[in-house]
């Protein structure tokens, strides 16, 4: 996980201690190379090794508030959230996507992980995906 590819309201996960919560981040230290984030309890920092991303999954999705929709003959299973779309493969694998709003469409042949997610989302509908 890249420091810089965080952004305020971005979920991850965070260990410490042994244990893991998610939480939202609130604040980057680039400075410090730690990230501020709230895991339900407090705010607290911690260092970028503590921090990681959550894969994305169906379950993730429907946290998110999208839908699963009729994909009719195309191969794979889809997603939406208003006009923006989430393909993947199937129900059980996310091990790529394709990612579009409108006329802009991005396929990532990797998992992509919540925030990265939230991120594209940002980018291509200009709106917050929040959890």
């Amino acid at each position: 996980m890249k420091l810089n590819e965080l952004k305020p309201g971005d979920w991850v996960v965070v260990t410490d201690n042994g244990v893991s919560r998610e939480g939202a981040v609130v604040r980057v230290s680039n400075e410090e190379r730690e990230v501020c984030v709230d895991n339900g309890i407090q705010e607290f920092w911690y260092p970028l090794d503590q921090v990681q991303g959550i894969p994305v999954d169906e379950a993730q999705l429907m946290r998110l508030g999208f839908e699963k929709m009729d994909h009719g003959a195309e191969n794979g299973v889809k997603y939406g959230k208003g006009p923006f779309r989430v393909l993947v493969p199937a129900a059980d694998n996310f091990s790529s996507s394709e990612v579009w709003y409108r006329e802009d469409r991005r396929l990532f042949d990797r998992p992509i992980t919540v925030s990265e997610l939230q991120n594209i989302h940002l980018q291509m509908t200009k709106v917050p995906l929040l959890h």
